[in-house]
């Protein structure tokens, strides 16, 4: 175990492995989850959304229940319980921080799907018989996609930072796999010996991909919305 040099950059672990190989592949790995989770988790989020805020009635009742219900889960308590249901691992991992983004996404489109489909063009537009899907791939669609994509980019270092704690935990991701939170587990007693590299720079990295996410989520907000209206109707919503 040495500290970092010009040889190891940022030293090596207790087996002499170089910390910035595992570094680079545990962001490899965990910006693959994050990107994995928070795509299906919106896109499912935003079905739901959709479908909630056309058919209304019995539908938007039981499928605004079913979120709710996720939603009085903490995230990451909602991806602890998913993970040991299905077993500990990256894959199980995944599947309950997935999870845990679609209720958040799925309250959005459908706070938007209602308030675009009172607009006088949807009333006119269903008077004329326009059918659904139509509906949805010309009027809903082009004004909901803008929210959905801040609510993903702002919701993405808060998924990767859930994967790696369930790997601190060791519920996600399990030794020797280079992933910054088992990174960090392993790290924990050579730290308390003097080997602080080993686990400082994965910690580094997560925070440094969490503040970036959510500076690039509001640049993607001021972009794509200068004049905070969406930013407005999120908040109502």
């Amino acid at each position: 175990m040495r500290g970092p040099s010009w040889t190891h950059p940022m030293g090596t672990d207790g087996v002499g492995r170089d910390v910035l190989a595992r570094f680079a592949a545990g962001a490899r790995i965990s910006l693959l989850i994050g990107l994995v989770a928070v795509t299906i988790g919106s896109l499912a989020g935003m079905v739901v959304g959709v479908t909630a805020g056309l058919l209304r009635g019995w539908v938007d009742e039981v499928l605004m229940r079913i979120m709710d219900v996720l939603m009085a889960f903490p995230a990451l308590l909602l991806a602890m319980a998913v993970t040991v249901g299905l077993g500990t691992g990256l894959r199980s991992a995944t599947v309950g921080v997935t999870l845990s983004v679609v209720p958040w996404v799925a309250r959005v489109a459908r706070a938007e799907t209602l308030r675009i489909t009172a607009l006088p063009l949807i009333e006119a537009s269903r008077a004329i018989g326009l059918p659904r899907l139509d509906l949805v791939r010309k009027h809903v669609l082009p004004h909901l996609l803008p929210l959905l994509i801040i609510q993903a980019t702002s919701a993405y270092g808060s998924v990767v930072l859930a994967v790696a704690a369930l790997g601190f935990l060791g519920l996600g991701a399990q030794v020797p796999t280079p992933e910054w939170g088992a990174m960090i587990t392993e790290g924990m007693e050579p730290a308390l010996a003097g080997a602080w590299w080993v686990a400082l720079f994965p910690g580094l990295g997560m925070l440094t991909l969490v503040v970036c996410t959510n500076v690039l989520s509001d640049r993607i907000r001021d972009l794509m919305d200068p004049r905070g209206a969406l930013a407005g109707r999120r908040s109502r919503g």
